[in-house]
């Protein structure tokens, strides 16, 4: 099972400008399970995975990391990470 978790906090900018592409993410990547975590509503999931700056998103394969991304990417680098890890 893949899962992404998308570190972000409302008053984050990048955070805001991310909220679209996950939009679609989620659309073309049915099978992907996509988690948005507020760190300043849950801070406890935020400090297990050690985040340290927002926007950060974890890719996990059946719950073991495989990739961070820290700050705001193109959708195209999301794409890629999620192929690479769904071969």
């Amino acid at each position: 099972m893949i899962t992404v978790k998308r570190f972000q906090a409302d008053w984050c900018g990048p955070c805001q400008a991310l909220k679209p592409i996950f939009s679609q993410l989620r659309t073309e990547y049915i099978k992907v399970i996509f988690e948005d975590i507020d760190v300043d509503n849950d801070p406890t999931q935020a400090q297990q995975f050690g985040i340290r700056s927002v926007p950060t998103v974890v890719f996990l394969n059946n719950g073991s990391e495989v990739a961070r991304l820290t700050g705001a990417q193109n959708k195209q680098t999301y794409i890629q990470h999620l192929d690479k890890i769904l071969t």
